[in-house]
């Protein structure tokens, strides 16, 4: 499609009563912004905002949930930086335990965190148990995206994605999104969001537009690869283990040296974040050290020819 450029203005003029029109200044909306949050809120079945990142939806929707001392039960193995966030707001009060999402969350917990599938364990949820708890069900579903997942229909109170990821779908945009289906809460998070100024750029909405047009074929043609791509590493001899939940284009699999894999590649990029046209991979211990394997690569899988996937693989783990 034709790149489209989108308004980058930061005022608009009032009206000729002198009175404000849907927008008149860019950090409480412009019209990239609100046509690309319409697109998401329809895949997604609610009311979409947008972000400047990932942790940026995550944490304005922890600052519009959470109260001092209340408890939010974390999944396990979800994304690094939600667990650094909780821990670096405990001072102000945020109180938060990681536990197993497949069980039931804990008795007391006020929300539920958790991430469909997690990333990079690779867990998903368990929606029966999360449906007989009173708590608030927050649901991370970048890796799933409203292709596999409307985490809203599950039952989950708001959906955050990192839309850098699949959503947008080419390593070219920062961007995060919350979706929910109260009103009241939806204006709640939207009043947090001006008043902080966590407000995405035009440009990175207009991505996420372009994004959302291809995103079925993209996740379908990703899905594919990752499927057989993750049935040839577990009949690997160099691979411990494979996760894979059976869909979307995330796989971690375990080698006794995840370094010496991820400098042999040649086809596949040894670089971070995911869910691109572009295959990535890399060590997650770096960053989180030992609350996952030490010798975990998480690869992110994107739309180069299979073979030519596997043969990168599999030179680099035969090496």
């Amino acid at each position: 499609m034709a790149l489209q450029q989108p308004d980058r203005s930061t005022i608009w003029p009032y009206d000729e009563r002198g009175e404000p029109g849907e927008f008149y200044y860019s950090r409480y909306a412009h019209p990239a912004g609100a046509a690309a949050e319409r697109a998401l809120g329809e895949r997604e079945g609610g009311d979409a905002l947008l972000y400047p990142s990932g942790m940026g939806a995550i944490t304005n929707v922890l600052l519009t949930l959470a109260r001092p001392g209340a408890l939010i039960a974390l999944a396990e193995g979800s994304y690094f930086g939600t667990s650094l966030l909780f821990a670096a707001l405990a001072p102000w009060g945020v109180r938060f335990a990681e536990f197993d999402q497949r069980d039931e969350p804990p008795e007391e917990a006020a929300i539920v965190w958790v991430e469909a599938p997690a990333n990079p364990i690779l867990t998903l949820p368990n929606w029966d148990a999360l449906g007989a708890h009173p708590a608030l069900v927050v649901c991370d579903a970048t890796v799933a995206t409203p292709v596999y997942l409307r985490a809203l229909d599950e039952g989950a109170d708001v959906v955050v994605h990192s839309a850098t990821k699949f959503l947008t779908g080419h390593h070219n945009a920062l961007l995060g999104a919350s979706v929910t289906r109260d009103p009241a809460l939806t204006e709640r998070l939207s009043e947090l969001r001006s008043t902080a100024g966590i407000t995405a750029s035009p440009d990175a909405a207009q991505a996420l537009l372009e994004g959302l047009e291809t995103l079925d074929d993209r996740m379908r043609r990703q899905t594919a690869s990752a499927i057989e791509l993750a049935a040839r590493l577990g009949a690997h001899p160099a691979v411990a283990n494979v996760r894979y939940p059976g869909f979307s284009a995330l796989i971690s699999f375990d080698v006794d040296d995840p370094r010496r894999v991820e400098t042999s590649l040649r086809v596949i990029r040894n670089a971070t974040s995911l869910g691109g046209v572009d295959s990535t991979l890399e060590s997650r211990h770096r960053w989180e050290g030992d609350r996952i394997p030490r010798g975990l690569l998480r690869l992110s899988v994107g739309l180069e020819p299979l073979d030519e996937l596997w043969s990168d693989l599999e030179r680099s783990l035969s090496r």
